[in-house]
């Protein structure tokens, strides 16, 4: 009889805490009267805080493992940790007012976005194929029940039904290339998984290959690159704006740390076949997400095609296969993530009692009504555009160079051309802003002091990360140094 031995706790301590103040949240929002309600957003914001702390408390100099080498806590994962927990800081902060103008401020939201941190935070310290499986899956049940808050929006019910539909098809193929790998290998654990996959694959090429293929279109889902991107813009339009500036922001870090423990730390072996996979994918998600955001006349909308083209610049950091390029990868995902919150912490403020300010058309002489939001909201698109002296330029030239650097110089040829159409709808937005005549109703934004200072100093720092890329990028240099 094997004898029991007690894992070490200290490396999964922030995710304990998440867990153990989310069910406070919870259990606290039961006896709080709707007139009190501020005080789950103020328990929601002190969970995150505490469980940064944490983090960087148990931050170790090394990478250490526990739970059988299940569960891993590097320099990426404290980082990546570390931006979720302010990016959603940020989420629950701007999201207040649009959540009491709609009549759905309730904790609900709150706990659920917990719940999805939870899981995010353990996607990007799994070591196991079983345990990235298990923090996917809360994540993503915990955003079909957000997408679906408002229970008065057919649009958000229908967007939250077609991302639980394809999200579930997608999970499927992704469990289903996972139990392949364990029937070849006998292993789910990614350190032991890497040290037999070489070969095996001599032996088994034909299921792992179908395994590998599995995995990538799993994750190319997830992450809403093409051609398995038809979820993201219908739940980014159906979404109400709060919960898709949350689908828009945080996820994108776990689901780039859900590529490097796939690919890169289990597939690494592999690299010549997946490499060459996610080159199709990359450049098909630059093609169809800069050219079909140009025909979009809503703004959420049209961000989401923008978010893929971006997914496919990420993916050109990962399949450089160069520490260079995952750092670069990384810190793309990251700022890309800053942006994101700039951008549709703006859009939320436009929103009204009883309306959606969501169309390009709603931004029209913003600049008279409030110069200070559309200044930040262009900073936002011109970063996100990669022009200078924005952290985007930063950003999109690292991605670029690490391409180079492999001798793929005619997919940087390629990036760099789409960027420029790209910059069509995103100057777009600075003109209707600057120079369109102001819409005939009136519009109301509210200004709240503490959405004020984050918003300002959240648009602000993407001039400052762009003046200054080398303190951010040393972290990320780090994690996979």
């Amino acid at each position: 009889m094997t004898e029991f031995v007690q894992p070490n706790l200290i490396p999964a301590l922030p995710e304990i805490v998440m867990l153990v103040m989310t069910c406070l949240v919870l259990v606290v929002d039961l006896f709080l009267p709707q007139e009190k309600r501020g005080y789950s957003l103020f328990l929601a914001v002190a969970t995150l805080v505490l469980t940064a702390l944490t983090i960087i408390a148990v931050a170790p100099v090394d990478s250490i493992s526990s739970f059988g080498g299940s569960f891993l806590l590097d320099q990426m994962a404290v980082t990546l940790k570390l931006a979720i927990c302010v990016i959603t800081i940020l989420v629950f902060v701007y999201s207040r007012d649009y959540l009491t103008d709609h009549d759905i401020y309730k904790g609900e939201y709150y706990v659920l976005g917990l719940f999805a941190v939870l899981g995010m935070m353990i996607m990007i310290s799994a070591h196991s194929f079983l345990l990235i499986y298990l923090g996917l899956e809360l994540l993503s049940l915990s955003l079909y029940a957000m997408i679906a808050f408002n229970r008065k929006s057919l649009a958000a019910s229908e967007a939250a039904m077609k991302y639980f539909v394809l999200g579930a098809m997608a999970s499927g193929l992704l469990l289903y290339g996972i139990s392949i790998f364990y029937g070849v290998t006998g292993t789910l654990n990614i350190d032991q998984f890497a040290q037999v996959v070489n070969d095996k694959m001599s032996e088994n090429p034909i299921p792992l290959a179908f395994a590998m293929t599995f995995i990538v279109v799993g994750l190319s889902f997830k992450m809403g690159a093409v051609p398995f991107h038809m979820w993201l813009p219908d739940v980014y339009q159906g979404s109400p704006t709060s919960v898709t500036l949350f689908i828009g922001t945080a996820p994108k870090i776990a689901g780039f740390a859900m590529a490097m423990r796939l690919l890169v730390d289990g597939l690494g072996d592999l690299y010549a076949d997946w490499s060459q996979m996610l080159i199709v994918l990359a450049v098909a998600s630059m093609v169809i997400g800069n050219i079909i955001a140009i025909a979009q006349t809503n703004f959420k909308r049209m961000l989401a095609y923008s978010t893929i083209s971006h997914v496919g610049f990420i993916l050109l950091g990962i399949l450089s296969g160069t520490a260079t390029g995952y750092a670069s990868a990384m810190f793309y995902t990251l700022t890309y993530a800053i942006t994101a919150s700039v951008a549709f912490g703006v859009l939320i403020l436009l929103n009204r009692r009883g309306a959606e300010a969501e169309n390009i058309s709603d931004l029209s002489g913003l600049n008279d009504s409030n110069d200070c939001y559309a200044d930040l909201l262009a900073i936002a698109m011109f970063s996100m555009a990669g022009l200078p002296p924005t952290v985007g330029f930063y950003a999109k030239l690292s991605v670029l160079q690490s391409v180079v650097q492999i001798d793929l110089v005619w997919l940087a040829v390629v990036a760099v051309l789409f960027s420029v159409i790209g910059l069509f709808y995103y100057l777009r937005i600075v003109r209707v802003m600057y120079f369109d005549k102001p819409l005939d109703r009136e519009v109301t934004i509210k200004q709240a002091l503490d959405v004020k200072i984050l918003l300002s100093a959240n648009g602000l720092s993407l001039l400052g990360l762009g003046i200054f890329p080398s303190g951010l990028m040393a972290y990320c240099v780090l994690a996979f140094s």
